[in-house]
């Protein structure tokens, strides 16, 4: 039996940890959000697939993975299962048949209006309990650590060797999300 201590690093506490308060507040957020979709039998993903398309008349399948944030593989999936449901269209330009091109469809607008009202709801509920000043401060400064993130260098831990017995605690195989620029 192994015996639990704590880490040798100090580390800031948990629930100062800035992932962790955005993962709480991100579900606090899609409870409200949740019980509209589950009505209309969509996921959380199709709804931002929809949402995002629903402001473009066409746009590529990697530029609507950039623009939900979601993997490409399981944005395919979803796209499958919408265009199943006639929500979505897909379109292969004869110039490059390897790019879709995809669009929402009338019957994905009409779910998009369908929907709309209790969206909209839902975002005065919110609003209306957080404050439309604190809401809007709020927006701007979740766009700014957004920019400020993004102008930093990207991190690279490519050539940092591993102490043996924690390289021993790692699987092969890596997980996670990709990043840009690694092969």
């Amino acid at each position: 039996m192994t015996e639990n201590r704590p880490a040798n690093v100090r580390l800031r506490s948990f629930s100062r940890s800035l992932p962790m308060a955005l993962l709480v507040a991100r579900e606090a957020v899609m409870n409200r959000f949740r019980p509209s979709l589950h009505l209309f039998n969509l996921t959380e993903q199709q709804w931002r697939v929809l949402r995002a398309l629903s402001s473009v008349h066409q746009v590529e399948v990697m530029d609507l993975a950039k623009a939900t944030c979601l993997l490409a593989p399981s944005l395919s999936r979803i796209l499958r299962d919408l265009e199943a449901r006639g929500l979505v269209a897909r379109e292969h330009p004869e110039a490059d048949m390897r790019r879709s091109l995809i669009s929402i469809s009338s019957n994905g607008l009409m779910l998009i209006d369908a929907v709309a009202p209790l969206s909209e709801g839902t975002y005065a509920e919110i609003t209306e309990t957080f404050g439309k000043e604190r809401m809007e401060l709020l927006h701007g400064l979740l766009k700014e650590l957004t920019q400020a993130l993004d102008a930093l260098p990207q991190r690279d831990h490519s050539g940092v060797e591993l102490d043996g017995e924690v390289a021993g605690l790692l699987n092969e195989r890596r997980r996670g999300r990709p990043r840009s620029g690694s092969g």
